[in-house]
Formats: C-alpha cells, sequence, structure tokens
C-alpha cells in the first residue's frame, strides 16, 4: 500500500505527497495536461519544442540544469501525446531547491527570440537525426496516420513535418505557454524525505500566487477518434536493413474496464521469449528473426502493437501468412489458465520493482492522478488479478480482429 494525499490550491494545482523517511532523497515532478495532442495542425512537435524552451531560464534562473546540480540534483523531461512531464530528484535537504525552479518557471518563462532560435535549431537537429537519419526513423509517421483519420494522435509527438518547428514564431510560443503551462493544468507530486507538518505551507509560498487560466486562452476540445470498422494496410519502402511488419489492434482508453485485459493479451502474445508469438514464429519455425509485442497506452484510443522482422532467407510472404496466422491461433484456441498465471506472476514482480522505486512511485501516482483515480496506484493491479480466462478470451475475440487492425509493411529498397 502506498500512502499519499491528495489536495488542490485556489488557484487550480493539484498536489501529491508520499511520504518515506526511509528515503535520503526527495522526488519533485511537475506533469502539465499537454502533448502533441494539442499541437496546432500547422505546428506539430510543439509540446515536444516547449519542453526544450523549459530549460532555457525563467524570470528568476537563467539555467534550470545548473541551479538544479548546484543543489546536488538530477533531472529529466519527457513528452508524450497526452502529458508533459519534468521530474527532478535531489537530496532531501535541499528539496526547497526544487520548489523554487519549478515554481518560477511554472510562473514566467525568459522568452526571447535568441532562446527560441536556440531551442528550434536543437529540436529540428533531433528530427533531423532520429527521423529522416535513422532506419525506421519515420515509422510513427506513417504507422500514426494509418491508425488515426481524425484525432491530433494521428501525428508523431516530435511533429510531422520540420517546417512546422521552423516557422514557429515567438508570439505563438507565449499563447501556448499561457495557455497550457498554468496551475490549474498541472499536477505537482512530491514523494520521499520531506517534513510533513511543513510541507503544504513550502508548497503554498512557491506556488499558490502563480495565477491559473486566462479565460481569454480557452483549451479547445479534441473530438474522439471515430471507431475503426475496417482492416487498413499500408506498404512503404526506405534505405533499411531488413524489412519489418508493424500491427496494431484497436484497443480502448486508459480507463476501460477492458484495458487490463488487452494489456495482458499483448504480454501473451509477444512478451518475451514463452509468449505465444515467439514460441512459434522464433523457436519453432526460425521464420522470424525478432518478434515483440506491447500496449499504446494513449488515455484514448489505445492498441496492441506488434512489431515482427522476418528471418534473413525466408519467404517474406510466408513469414508474413504466419504472423497473422500466430494471432487467429490465439483467438481461436484461447489461452490456457497457466498461461494467465505465468503473465499475471510478471506483472505482479514488475509492479513490485516499481514500488521499490521512489521516482516510479511518483511517476505512478501522477499518472493516475491525471486520469483523476490517484487511488488506482493501489487498486489497479485488482483488476489484472480478478481477471478469468473466460474473460481474456472474449477480449481477445473483441479486438484482435482484422477488421480492427493496421497493418505497416516497412521493406528494404530493392537493391540497385
Amino acid at each position: 500500500m502506498i500512502d499519499f494525499e491528495s489536495y488542490t490550491l485556489d488557484n487550480g494545482l493539484t498536489v501529491l505527497l508520499h511520504h518515506d523517511e526511509q528515503r535520503t532523497v526527495a522526488t519533485v515532478n511537475v506533469l502539465y495536461k499537454v502533448g502533441s495532442r494539442n499541437d496546432p495542425p500547422h505546428r506539430t512537435g510543439f509540446a515536444h519544442l516547449f519542453e526544450h524552451l523549459m530549460f532555457a531560464g525563467s524570470e528568476n534562473v537563467p539555467n534550470f540544469d545548473d541551479a538544479l546540480q548546484l543543489a546536488g540534483g538530477e533531472n529529466n523531461a519527457l513528452t508524450s501525446s497526452d502529458y508533459t512531464l519534468y521530474y527532478d530528484t535531489l537530496p532531501a535537504e535541499n528539496l526547497e531547491t526544487a520548489l523554487w525552479l519549478e515554481s518560477d518557471r511554472m510562473r514566467k518563462l525568459r522568452f526571447s527570440e535568441a532562446s527560441l532560435a536556440n531551442e528550434k535549431r536543437v529540436v529540428i537537429e533531433e528530427f533531423r537525426e532520429t527521423c529522416l537519419e535513422q532506419p525506421y526513423g519515420d515509422l510513427y509517421h506513417h504507422l500514426n496516420g494509418l491508425i488515426y483519420k481524425e484525432h491530433p494522435y494521428r501525428w508523431p509527438v516530435i511533429g510531422q513535418d520540420i517546417s512546422h518547428i521552423r516557422g514557429a514564431r515567438l508570439g505563438e510560443v507565449k499563447d501556448f505557454y499561457y495557455r497550457y503551462y498554468r496551475p490549474d493544468n498541472a499536477i505537482l507530486c512530491i514523494a520521499g524525505n520531506f517534513d510533513p507538518a511543513t510541507i503544504r505551507e513550502r508548497i503554498e509560498y512557491w506556488f499558490a500566487s502563480i495565477p491559473p487560466s486566462d479565460a481569454s486562452l480557452p483549451r479547445p476540445e479534441i473530438a474522439p477518434e471515430p471507431p475503426q470498422e475496417e482492416y487498413r494496410h499500408l506498404r512503404v519502402s526506405g534505405d533499411v536493413p531488413s524489412p519489418v511488419i508493424y500491427l496494431h489492434f484497436r484497443t480502448v482508453d486508459r480507463l476501460h474496464p477492458d484495458f487490463p485485459a488487452t494489456d495482458i493479451l499483448s504480454f501473451l502474445l509477444g512478451g518475451g521469449r514463452s509468449s505465444l508469438l515467439y514460441r512459434r514464429l522464433v523457436r519453432d519455425t526460425e521464420l522470424f528473426a525478432e518478434v515483440s509485442a506491447g500496449i499504446n497506452d494513449n488515455l484514448e484510443a489505445g492498441g496492441i502493437i506488434v512489431e515482427a522482422r522476418p528471418s534473413e532467407d525466408v519467404d517474406y510472404d510466408e513469414a508474413r501468412i504466419a504472423l497473422h496466422a500466430a494471432i487467429a491461433e490465439m483467438v481461436e484456441h484461447g489461452i490456457s489458465q497457466e498461461e494467465l498465471d505465468k503473465v499475471v506472476n510478471r506483472l505482479e514482480q514488475r509492479n513490485h520493482y516499481r514500488e521499490a522505486n521512489i521516482s516510479s512511485r511518483a511517476n505512478e501516482l501522477i499518472l493516475f492522478a491525471l486520469l483523476g483515480q490517484p487511488d488506482l496506484i493501489n487498486t489497479e493491479m485488482e483488476s489484472y488479478l480478478a481477471l478469468t480466462v473466460e474473460e481474456l478470451n472474449e477480449v481477445a475475440r473483441r479486438y484482435l480482429r482484422p477488421e480492427n487492425c493496421v497493418e505497416l509493411e516497412y521493406l528494404s529498397d530493392p537493391a540497385e
């Protein structure tokens, strides 16, 4: 059981506190409810650009990293489709430094043409290196647009086109900041060793005076992605070492009752050497060199993703047919109680590891708070343990259907 308390400041900032006096460190996580889904369509990659801008200096802090390192801390950040998360870890006695730093950049960034130009160069170079110069680097530019037709999940987090970032203007940056980077659109989580008697007063001191969102900058509503009703297929080619097949089966949003079952299904399909696809396609037939499956846990319209790399010198078409046949086998024959028990045991081990790490606890807690249900950190595993074989097989039949599938074949350019 992970004990925590939650409350909200008058300016709308959600606060989560998890005290653990056995730790010598404290973590300060700040999550903003803005991700690539909130990018303007002509400025895709904007949320990711902002992750970089948040380290470029604020009203009283010219360099965030330097100030935190002087306090013995370290930090990082990530941008997803649904949120942007900043997290700091530092000695418990220096917790106040992290509160100061995070509140200062929530209050007011130091905007300038110079800092914007510099961060644009950094992001554009990252785009070139990861999307244009690496094999399969443009995968999600193709795959996301195949999965999603209307929702902004259809572009990757880094952006759809490099020109969208190149054309970003300072006025647009300020608008984005004051629209989304406000306390009423954020969650603050402090975990580890801190003084429970004074922590609320210190949070109030640093954060309570930051103004909430202005009504003149409303956050646009995003319409849900329509249901998928037909099999979708795309074949692309590029300068890649070998062909790879990607399958995506549309499932459910993160809070749907079927989510735990779809998570388990992804493990059963391709979660290691004991998984169905590995046994059928790698170990038994050697048709594939690699095969794996995982969960696309977007807050809306998630899915199960399969990645399969055929072995060299095998008949590609035969391998592709075998991949689809192995998934159909799971749907037709179902899974056994023994297989379910093995996966649940693995998930319990994963859960125990997360609980043992204070940073993982903070990350889990703040993400469940994003969903509006922080108590899930203690109760979600019950949903996994309660699943029956019959329920799991019914979920497999419901979602692992051809008309619910997107297939992307990424092929090697033919030799000249």
